[in-house]
């Protein structure tokens, strides 16, 4: 997991920034989710390719993601972010109702890189069993 750093002013305000050299690709494009109620999931996918930093920039957002080797979870805060790499399956649970998840991607979208059955992939051997 990752922290962005904060810097704040002594006039109000706060400005978080992401250096390109601590994320392990180079971001191709971005994109972010908000308006979520808080307690609703949304992802529920994987990709084949693509690989995603994942920022929570406010609110809290619960992470799963199901790898070939195991579970991994991460409750982000503002400021927080994790890596999601090709090959697993995510699920992001929006905890306030207020939240933001930014997000950025290796590859630019094709909708051919998705996979949306994590049983099928448990099959597969591409996910982990659990």
């Amino acid at each position: 997991m990752l922290s962005l750093p904060e810097h704040k002013n002594e006039k109000g305000g706060s400005l978080r920034f992401v250096d390109f050299k601590n994320v392990p690709f180079e971001p191709k494009r971005f994109f972010w989710v908000q308006g979520v109620p808080a307690g609703h999931r949304r992802g529920g996918h994987g990709h084949y390719k693509d690989r995603q930093q994942l920022f929570c920039v406010k609110g809290e957002v619960l992470v799963n993601l199901y790898s070939n080797k195991d579970l991994t979870s991460y409750t982000l805060k503002a400021g927080d972010s994790c890596f999601m790499d090709n090959l697993v399956w995510s699920e992001q649970t929006y905890l306030t109702g207020d939240d933001i998840l930014l997000v950025l991607c290796s590859d630019q979208f094709d909708k051919d890189d998705y996979f949306y059955d994590k049983q099928e992939a448990h099959n597969e051997g591409i996910l982990y069993s659990s």
